[in-house]
């Protein structure tokens, strides 16, 4: 349990790292690019997510689990090497639909330019085999570090070579669209830098793998990863799915809105700034739900109720009442925040409508957890499939009426949805008695609007003596962070919104505890 509990850290930290990094460069790059640029790459990512997705989190964790259920090691190389077959021929598939299909794909997203950057993207999928491979052997065998290091050093490069990709642009003027196909190259040369990490289990893996096997074991396998490994996969690219949709229906929508091209890539660019945000703030779902399954999955195994019970309600407490200060803090400080990190104010409303998406997808992310440690993947499934249809049913149309500001407004619905879902299919053992949810509701909300109280008050005396430019929001942010959060700290104290063990999960958490105690 110690081993698995430090492997479990160790892939968090990673995972954390590699989000933050994933979220932060965009915004260097949204500024060298400008607001077109931006929304040229931010069009093709999604594709390029869902295979990231499905190569660093998904897959491996799926192959994870097969390899840890085989009992010797001539066994779990052959379940590798089934899998690795298999997921080689999706990989093939794929590549050759997106290489084939570049320019019919780009027509439906309204621009066929970005057909060339389709084609670069497809290069990734034909690594993913072998990333998810070698990440879910190691995983499956309880060493996390190889894979930690290949998700840091992947994006690591990645960020850099996007970086510079976006300077030489700035420096020779290249078009938008040469820049955006460049840079999705950088992120394949980023996985196989990933790759090379792994080159000593490969060496092992040619020694080693065993292919034979009849028919009827290959189809087990494919049943199993159609089965189970796609429903952890689209799960963890639920965010990235809906990308997705805007990528097919917001420019289409836009022009149809009475958006010229021009304006309607403009604004996308615009849009877009909030993905980086919504990343951030995803970094506590990942955070928490990583740590919370091992913690129920014990509980359960020990025949432990009330502790499963207690950790289930302790990690739904603090991963949303973190997510709601943190998202209340952002809609205050919002046109502080885009000026800040974009130069601009620019449609502040539409990105602090998509920002909601952050409490939303964290309790999404802690129910699925829950879910998950009882062996339910159908209601992660469904969860997923109701968010995907929402906003394929609804994004286009929101948008011709009421502008982009829609696609902000489809995107809460369409994971509200999912969340309601989850919570009707909840196991009653961990659901909260009314009584008890008002109760911290209450609380919370007392607290949250303390907090935007005092930061709305500061933003008002801030206002009279200084202008909106860049240096003054970022002295700005930085101080009403430091004042939101000594007063949600403060307020959720008084209040006991957490107590003294949902105190402790937090980093500091019992540092806090400690000083309160003796100021009383």
């Amino acid at each position: 349990m110690k081993k698995t509990m430090n492997g479990a850290l160790v892939l968090t930290v990673a995972a954390l790292v590699a989000k933050i990094l994933s979220a932060i460069y965009r915004i260097p790059f949204q500024n060298i690019v400008g607001n077109t640029g931006f929304y040229v790459y931010q069009q093709v990512y999604p594709i390029y997510g869902i295979g990231m997705t499905f190569a660093l989190n998904g897959l491996p964790v799926f192959i994870s689990k097969l390899v840890a259920q085989k009992n010797d090691e001539k066994q779990r190389m052959k379940i590798v090497s089934q899998v690795f077959a298999l997921l080689s021929c999706l990989a093939i598939v794929m590549f050759l639909l997106l290489q084939v299909g570049a320019k019919v794909i780009a027509s439906w997203m309204g621009d066929l330019q970005l057909a060339p950057l389709i084609s670069s993207v497809s290069w990734m999928f034909l690594l993913m085999p072998f990333l998810a491979s070698a990440r879910g052997y190691y995983q499956g065998t309880f060493k996390m570090m190889p894979t930690a290091i290949s998700q840091v050093s992947e994006q690591f490069v990645r960020v850099a070579l996007i970086i510079g990709v976006a300077l030489l642009s700035s420096n020779f003027g290249w078009n938008v669209y040469k820049t955006g196909s460049l840079a999705m190259l950088g992120s394949v040369f980023g996985a196989i830098v990933a790759l090379l990490t792994f080159s000593t289990f490969w060496r092992y893996f040619l020694k080693k793998a065993d292919f034979s096997a009849d028919k009827a074991d290959y189809y087990q396998v494919f049943r199993l990863i159609f089965k189970d490994g796609m429903i952890i996969c689209l799960f963890s690219a639920l965010m990235v799915l809906l990308q997705l949709v805007d990528s097919f229906t917001v420019m289409n929508a836009l022009k149809e809105f009475g958006s010229s091209v021009t304006s309607a890539k403009f604004t996308k660019g615009i849009y877009d700034r909030g993905q980086p945000l919504v990343q951030l703030g995803m970094t506590i779902a990942i955070s928490f739900s990583s740590t919370l399954l091992p913690s129920l999955t014990t509980a359960l195994k020990q025949k432990k109720i009330h502790v499963y019970q207690k950790v289930s309600s302790g990690m739904l407490h603090v991963g949303s009442a973190l997510s709601v200060a943190a998202t209340a803090g952002m809609i205050c400080l919002m046109p502080q925040i885009n000026t800040l990190l974009f130069g601009d104010s620019s449609l502040s409303l539409t990105i602090s409508i998509y920002v909601l998406s952050v409490p939303l997808i964290s309790i999404i992310s802690i129910y699925n957890s829950i879910l998950q440690s009882v062996g339910n993947f159908l209601g992660t499934f469904l969860a997923v499939v109701t968010a995907l249809v929402t906003k394929i049913l609804l994004n286009a149309w929101l948008i011709e009426l009421y502008g982009i500001i829609g696609a902000s407004i489809c995107t809460i619905v369409s994971l509200g949805a999912a969340l309601l879902v989850l919570i009707l299919i909840l196991p009653r053992s961990v659901r909260q008695r009314p009584s008890e949810f008002l109760v911290f509701i209450g609380k919370l909300v007392v607290c949250i609007v303390l907090m935007t109280v005092g930061i709305i008050f500061l933003k008002y005396i801030w206002t009279l003596f200084f202008t909106l430019n860049r240096f003054n929001c970022l002295v700005f942010v930085s101080l009403s962070i430091i004042v939101g959060a000594a007063l949600f700290i403060g307020c959720a104290l008084k209040s006991h919104l957490f107590t003294q063990e949902e105190w402790e999960t937090l980093p500091g958490g019992s540092k806090i505890i400690e000083r309160n105690k003796l100021t009383k």
